[in-house]
């Protein structure tokens, strides 16, 4: 059993297969429509998939419009959390099986939504140190990830903070 205070360090071949396998539009397509329909039909897009940050693209468009001219918050809270969440399969997947369930949201707006929003989350370090320690220890592990949301000049629209927890399985 490997010792709880170093975890085993993720298998960088699986990290990789990942980022090419998401980053393939293709295969991207397919796995929303299988598993992330709303996703799909909103027109979320992998702009950049790394194993420490992840940029997720979401739309201004007839589908993701509000009533207000803008994007709805539940579109931008979607590729938001698809921004941490493809990190946290990243990691989960480049080792033993590990549970991850998001258990809690907060977000700020401080920007009306409009055009193409990038939502980057910078946290995949913290997330894949949270899902080794989970695998060593057995217990589980919580990390809130930032994913911040810019529009087409740079200024950010909103910030949102996803709690995720890890638990090793078996």
């Amino acid at each position: 059993m490997p010792n709880p205070t170093t975890p085993a360090a993720p298998d960088s071949a699986r990290l990789e297969k990942f980022r090419r396998d998401i980053s393939n539009p293709l295969k991207l397509k397919l796995f929303m429509l299988r598993r992330l329909p709303m996703a799909y039909l909103a027109g979320l897009r992998v702009a950049e998939v790394r194993p420490e940050q992840c940029t997720i693209t979401v739309p201004y468009k007839y589908l993701t419009q509000n009533p207000f001219k803008s994007i709805y918050f539940a579109c931008l809270s979607m590729a938001a959390e698809m921004a941490s969440g493809l990190l946290a399969m990243m990691h989960v997947q480049s080792g033993a099986p590990v549970s991850m369930l998001v258990v809690g949201l907060e977000a700020d707006f401080t920007k009306k939504a409009v055009g193409l929003i990038r939502f980057t989350c910078p946290d995949g370090a913290a997330i894949g140190q949270a899902i080794a320690e989970s695998r060593a220890t057995g217990e589980g592990r919580t990390v809130v990830a930032t994913s911040t949301g810019v529009d087409e000049a740079g200024d950010p629209v909103a910030v949102f903070r996803v709690t995720w927890s890890f638990r090793a399985k078996g």
